[in-house]
């Protein structure tokens, strides 16, 4: 066999990383295993300490002296081995030790070759020491799970099953559930998740025959199809253990991730909490779903409800505070994060150092809303004393605009600025921190040319960074420079082909300006494959339809997107296409609550001065 040797400077090799397989013997050290889906070789990170590593099997110390197994051959050809792979001969003492450790049948032994092997980045010999390791002793319980962990690290789907099989059978009934429900992370980073579901399925589906094992299985399937972009297949194994296991936590939890896919797996959620009304956990976790999904409304009831059903929740009030902030409503914002802070005060003391890091940060994050919050309101000087709570360096940004914010406002913008540039731009998150700092700062008091400025700037230090870029195509909008909004929303584009913003702002702009519209919401409807259900681009989606003359689904899109969000700019659009439909009642009271609830918003005054609405 040649000798391993390490891949040449220079070349690029895909990186899959799994978790520490093996312990070094004699060094208690542990190898963290990277490697390429289609190699032949697996790179290993030794400097990476193992989470659950397979230790080498140690021999128990005799409180009696015993005449050892090792014979002369055996020793020198150990000794062999141990040689050349100091001598840099890594191939050489594979052979070796391998030949040795069959003859002996040493787990120990078995264990030092796979090691040499990972460590010469050698990831087929490693895996045809486990192989040799499995029939050599095949109820070794260690031998199954390193040939099943190197079968999902080199990516070898089809070779999965056996040693899954056989890690079971090898496995006491009562512990084989925990087996079944941490594949889904053994194989998370394989490239061909299709082929893993079809591998593992027929082995889960024996396990699933099994009342002991059913759920994990079933769960397990479910938790594999959506990582194949199987969702109705995943849907299918989640209603069967929900309907089968009524009070299991593990149905709940795939129904929530699979909402954003299928709608109809909410229907769990929602028939589980009707039945437990008093599960606060799986509310609070929903309500963290639906703020996922931009469903605020739906999120801010459900946080709510958990309020008023168990006060004593910290977190209920702490999410409910954002959402009310989030929504416009700064006194009930108010409310809610004092009731947070309360209940803080009335905890017991931090058990450990960490818990009390935690709770020091979340006191300075409810501190920061509230200072926000009595600035919406027009209170500065509650803002500003909420603000001198805030010492926490992670906060640094944040309280400066803030701060800055409230100097704004008092017609102090020199003022302003200069606390946003001398801000700390150590390293480029920081300086991009700071210059997005400034010109929002800028933005928010329509200072566009000036925002734009910094943008500029910012885009000539940070070259290619797509946010920055697109945050100067939005002040290009502003300024009426339309061609070099395309331009920069068509760079974003190109150097982030995800970025659904992008796409929803230059279709938005065309729709508009009642120019390209079939393009418009072509980009729009891009952008939407990305999020589906994100209320803002529902709302361009709705624009662009009524722009086409398509009343009745611009309405249908407009109302789902307010439904989701009420937006004081989507209530400009709903109120527009309300009142051309001859439904002026319904447009007042949709545009009054739009006002309420940002009542400078430029698209809706805009639209009540072009219509020459008076509320």
């Amino acid at each position: 066999m040649p000798e391993f040797c390490p891949r040449r400077r220079g070349d690029f090799v895909p990186r899959y990383p799994l978790r520490a397989l093996l312990g070094l013997i004699g060094a208690g050290l542990a190898l963290q295993v990277m490697a390429a889906p289609d190699a032949a070789n697996a790179d290993v990170d030794a400097s990476t300490t193992a989470s659950q590593p397979i230790a080498a099997t140690e021999p128990a110390v005799a409180a009696t002296p015993v005449n050892s197994d090792l014979d002369a051959p055996l020793f020198y050809q150990l000794l062999v081995g141990e040689m050349e792979l100091r001598s840099g001969q890594p191939g050489v003492a594979y052979q070796v030790l391998l030949d040795a450790a069959r003859r002996t049948g040493d787990e120990a032994l078995f264990s030092r070759v796979v090691n040499i092997a990972l460590q010469a980045r050698a990831g087929d010999q490693a895996l045809q020491a486990t192989k040799a390791w499995r029939d050599t002793l095949p109820q070794s319980v260690a031998a199954q799970q390193m040939n099943l962990q190197l079968v999902a690290l080199l990516n070898r789907p089809a070779e999965a099953a056996d040693p899954l099989r056989a890690w079971l059978a090898l496995t006491p009934p009562d512990q084989r559930s925990s087996i079944l429900l941490s594949l889904p992370r053994l194989f998370q980073r394989s490239p061909e998740p299709k082929k893993i579901l079809a591998a593992l399925n027929p082995v889960l589906d024996t396990a699933a025959k099994s009342a002991q094992t059913r759920l994990a299985a079933r769960a397990t399937q479910a938790r594999l199809a959506l990582a194949a972009d199987e969702p109705a297949e995943a849907l299918s194994r989640t209603q069967e253990i929900a309907a089968e296991f009524p009070q299991a936590d593990e149905p709940m939890q795939l129904a929530l991730e699979l909402m954003g896919k299928l709608p109809a797996a909410e229907a769990l959620v929602q028939a589980r909490l009707a039945a437990t009304p008093q599960n606060h956990a799986l509310r609070l976790a929903y309500g963290q779903a639906l703020v996922r999904a931009q469903r605020t409304v739906d999120a801010t009831r459900e946080f709510r409800t958990v309020t008023l059903a168990a006060p004593q929740i910290s977190t209920a009030w702490f999410g409910l505070g954002a959402l009310e902030l989030d929504g416009h409503h700064p006194q009930a914002a108010e409310n809610a994060l004092t009731e947070y802070l309360d209940l803080l005060d009335k905890a017991p003391s931090p058990a450990t150092e960490a818990q009390e890091q935690g709770q020091r940060e979340a006191r300075q994050q409810a501190w920061l809303m509230l200072a926000q919050a009595a600035e919406m309101r027009g209170d500065l000087q509650a803002a500003e004393s909420w603000l001198k709570k805030i010492d926490s360096p992670e906060r640094l940004t944040e309280a400066r605009f803030r701060r800055a914010s409230l100097l704004a406002r008092q017609g102090k913008m020199a003022e302003a600025r200069v606390l946003i540039q001398t801000l700390p731009e150590d390293t480029p998150e920081l300086l991009r921190s700071k210059l997005l700092a400034e010109s929002q700062l800028l933005r928010d008091q329509r200072d566009w040319q000036a925002a734009y400025t910094v943008l500029a700037q910012a885009n000539e230090r940070l070259p290619a960074d797509a946010d920055l870029l697109y945050e100067q195509a939005m002040m290009s909008e502003k300024l009426g420079r339309y061609d070099e909004m395309e331009s920069l929303l068509r760079q974003v584009i190109a150097a982030k082909p995800d970025h659904f913003n992008a796409y929803n702002a230059l279709g938005y702009s065309l729709a508009e300006r009642k120019i390209r519209l079939e393009e418009a919401r072509s980009l729009i409807a891009k952008a939407l494959s990305f999020v589906p259900d994100e209320p803002f681009i529902l709302d361009s989606m709705g624009w662009v339809e009524f722009r086409l003359g398509n009343k009745a689904e611009a309405l249908r899109l407009l109302r789902q997107s307010y439904a989701a969000r009420p937006d004081a700019e989507i209530a400009a659009h709903l109120g527009e296409v309300l009142w051309s439909n001859e439904q002026q009642d319904e447009a007042r009271k949709v545009w009054q609550e739009g006002l309420q609830r940002d009542a400078k918003n430029e698209s809706l005054q805009e639209t009540l001065q072009r219509l020459k609405v008076k509320l």
